[in-house]
């Protein structure tokens, strides 16, 4: 258990999980929590994150920030999601450690695995095969976090502990069609069609794959539950344990926002990962399950949405 008056600095605390973290760790009564905007602190500028560090010395570092989007953003931006995934890994772990900050918890994400890894997809399955072309850059940069903060782990003895959650949605996602992920895109769409009349809705891809969703305040939850548990073993995932297809979401989120268009498939557009399901049972040994159900979910999302009025 972790004092309650630890010096805890949670990155990227406007984004989706990092505000999840941040609500979680004020319910626990976690009151001396250090955070920065990215005009106080751009993480990928390696001065100013040292400077912060030696300055801020903290017990314990969430590294919650980072370069995300979906399909269209990842395979668009190859080049901006390798380097500024790696500037700000490199940069917080790096540091933290010259700092003296013993307790890290490294916030990955599940495209690490390979694009056909066996499902359910166990944390060993790491580097066994190749990984998905569209977001290559992004996982490639999460691996190398992965792997910095073993190094630390083994060379130094320090607990940095990596993280992988599933596909995540909630308050404070990014709803831009242009860059979000498929849940956030779904919604915005259907909204948006509701809003129009209009008679058709287009899914990108072909329906078929399978995606895990978790909420993202069950995420945080889990991440607090392995800090206070004072875990420091292996890379564990964090996920709900089931899928759905697209397809399947996609009629979830018409009936939640009440959208009477038809859906229609467009095959050309690139579907991604067949499917993508984590093995949960590592996480369960260790006493956590998630316990908000997808269309719960779906709807306190919508509920919160900025577009949703």
């Amino acid at each position: 258990m972790i004092d309650k008056t630890a010096r805890i600095f949670v990155s990227g605390h406007r984004g989706m999980v990092g505000s999840a973290l941040v609500r979680r760790l004020h319910a626990g009564g976690y009151a001396n929590l250090l955070t920065r905007t990215h005009a106080e602190l751009d993480l990928t500028d390696q001065r100013a994150v040292h400077a912060c560090l030696d300055q801020e010395k903290p017990d314990y570092l969430f590294i919650a920030a980072a370069k995300v989007g979906g399909i269209q953003a990842n395979n668009q931006y190859r080049a901006e999601f390798l380097y500024q995934n790696l500037m700000i890994e490199a940069n917080l772990i790096h540091r933290a450690h010259l700092a003296g900050v013993q307790r890290l918890m490294f916030l990955a994400s599940s495209c690490i695995y390979p694009r056909d890894a066996a499902q359910p997809i166990t944390e060993d399955s790491l580097l066994t095969g190749p990984l998905e072309p569209t977001n290559e850059p992004y996982a490639i940069a999460k691996i190398a976090g992965i792997k910095l903060a073993e190094s630390y782990n083994r060379q130094y003895g320090r607990q940095y502990v990596s993280v992988m959650p599933t596909n995540l949605y909630g308050p404070n996602d990014n709803y831009d069609l242009a860059s979000s992920h498929v849940l956030p895109a779904l919604m915005r769409k259907a909204h948006e069609a509701k809003q129009r009349g209009d008679a058709e809705m287009v899914v990108w891809g072909s329906g078929t794959p399978r995606r895990e969703f978790l909420y993202v305040d069950d995420l945080a939850d889990a991440c607090v539950h392995l800090m206070q548990q004072g875990y420091d073993g292996p890379l564990v995932n964090i996920g709900c344990g089931q899928d759905v297809t697209i397809r399947e979401l996609a009629e979830m989120v018409m009936d939640v926002v009440g959208c009477n268009a038809k859906i229609a498939f467009d095959a050309s557009q690139p579907d991604g990962t067949p499917r993508k399901l984590l093995d949960v049972s590592r996480l369960a040994k260790l006493g956590w399950r998630a316990s908000t159900p997808l269309r719960e979910g779906i709807a306190r999302a919508y509920a919160a949405a900025p577009f949703h009025s």
